[in-house]
C-alpha cells in the first residue's frame, strides 16, 4: 500500500540569537520574495547537522556550530508535499561577506522576534514556531540526534 506512505521532504534550519535578534535570510521561493530562517534540504550521504552548518553558511556567509535541537516538526502542506524538518539551535563564528551566497538569497539580516511575528512574508508557519520553541523551551543535546549508517 505504497500510496498511503507519506513521503516527507526532509529540511534542516538554524535558530540563531545574538543581542535579542534572530539570524534570517531573505530569499525567493515560489516567485516571492519571503523570510526564512537558514534552512535547506539534507543532501545525500550527509547527517543532519552536517547539512545544517552547510546550509547556514551557504544562505548566510556565517559559520554554524550547533549546540543543540529546537524541535523537529511534521508539516503537511495544502498542496499535498509534507516537510519533516529539524530545527537546530547554535551559535554563529567567523563570517564571510564576500562570500557569495547561495542561489536565491537576497541578503542576510538579524531581525527581532517581534519583527517577525508582525511579517506577514514569512517563508512557512515553521518559522515562527522554532522561535518560539527556543524561548519557551530548553533544546535537547546533540548527543541525543543519532546518524546511523547504512553499513552499520
Amino acid at each position: 500500500m505504497e500510496a498511503d506512505v507519506v513521503h516527507a521532504e526532509l529540511t534542516v534550519a538554524a535558530v540563531v540569537v545574538r543581542d535579542e535578534r534572530y539570524l534570517v535570510v531573505e530569499e525567493y521561493a515560489r516567485g516571492a520574495r519571503v523570510i526564512n530562517q537558514p534552512a535547506g534540504h539534507v543532501e545525500p550521504g550527509e547527517t543532519i547537522v552536517d547539512a545544517v552548518i552547510r546550509e547556514t553558511r551557504e544562505e548566510t556567509a556565517w559559520g554554524f556550530t550547533p549546540t543543540g535541537l529546537v524541535g523537529m516538526y511534521y508539516w503537511p502542506h495544502e498542496d499535498g508535499r509534507t516537510t519533516l524538518r529539524f530545527a537546530f539551535c547554535g551559535t554563529v563564528g567567523d563570517h564571510a561577506p564576500e562570500q557569495p551566497l547561495d542561489e536565491g538569497i537576497v541578503a542576510a539580516h538579524w531581525l527581532s522576534a517581534s519583527d517577525l511575528a508582525a511579517r506577514e512574508n514569512l517563508r512557512s508557519p515553521l518559522v515562527l514556531r522554532a522561535i518560539e520553541d527556543f524561548g519557551s523551551q530548553p533544546p535537547l543535546p546533540l548527543e541525543r540526534v543519532r546518524h546511523i549508517r547504512a553499513d552499520a
